[in-house]
């Protein structure tokens, strides 16, 4: 295979339902960590993820040496922003299935997106919730949570945990899962009041939560903040809440 090859080979993994394109080091050393099958390992400088390897994850050190070695201009074609860490992979993606993600019986919340828009914040929201062990991560809107923008803020942790779009609000009722969204109004969050098999539901940047979606719950919980403070990042509340829930649940040591 020539190397030029390899650039609209890319551009189609993109678009590919079934595939992820991962950019850079971390997006990379997770999948790998966390079970993601490659169908194609490429670097343009071999000596440095060899170093990085060794630094960060000397686990994964044989598995980075099989990448491909590319010429640094070709490389650079294979992504609207090259990675600075000069390596990047072709990933199929797991697939979710996300009746079955609602119905486990995994004891953490799901987190529920409602059209987000921001990709970047979209993947920082799946690197909180897989930090935190929550069962999954569903989403609605246009955006697809695979996305490698996606996958670049969330540095490849969508292979920790299911991760999925819904092609309607209404699927969540299928699952059995209490419906919980964060709005201003809400009562303030109570950590250890949190059901543990919950669906928390979180809205767009700007917009917040849908009517439909907010009618949809059964109770809507606001996180208490300093007057004057009308809302935070989405990944932050996101964060907010999934580590107050995680704070309340967990055994101290020693019992």
């Amino acid at each position: 295979m020539k190397d030029g090859s390899l650039i609209p080979r890319f551009g189609r993994a993109r678009r590919d339902p079934a595939l992820a394109v991962l950019e850079g080091f971390h997006p990379v050393k997770h999948a790998l960590r966390f079970g993601a099958s490659l169908q194609l390992l490429v670097t343009s400088d071999p000596g440095e993820l060899q170093r990085l390897a060794g630094a960060l994850a000397p686990d994964l050190g044989p598995r980075l040496a099989q990448a491909q070695v590319l010429e640094r201009a070709v490389f650079e074609q294979l992504s609207p922003l090259a990675p600075s860490t000069s390596v990047m992979a072709i990933a199929e993606r797991p697939r979710v299935r996300p009746a079955e993600l609602l119905a486990s019986s995994h004891e953490a919340p799901v987190i529920l997106l409602e059209d987000p828009r921001d990709l970047g914040n979209m993947g920082a929201c799946v690197r909180v919730a897989a930090a935190a062990d929550a069962a999954g991560v569903l989403t609605t809107g246009t955006h697809d949570p695979w996305h490698p923008d996606a996958l670049r803020g969330a540095a490849g942790l969508h292979f920790a945990l299911p991760v999925a779009r819904l092609e309607s609000v209404r699927e969540i009722e299928q699952g059995q899962r209490p419906l919980l969204a964060l709005d201003p109004d809400g009562a303030p969050l109570r950590a250890r009041g949190l059901p543990p098999r919950s669906v928390l539901a979180f809205g767009s940047e700007r917009h917040g939560l849908s009517e439909d979606l907010a009618a949809r719950a059964q109770q809507l919980i606001r996180i208490p903040m300093r007057d004057g403070v009308s809302s935070l990042n989405l990944a932050t509340a996101v964060a907010a809440v999934l580590f107050a829930w995680r704070t309340a649940t967990e055994v101290p040591e020693g019992r």
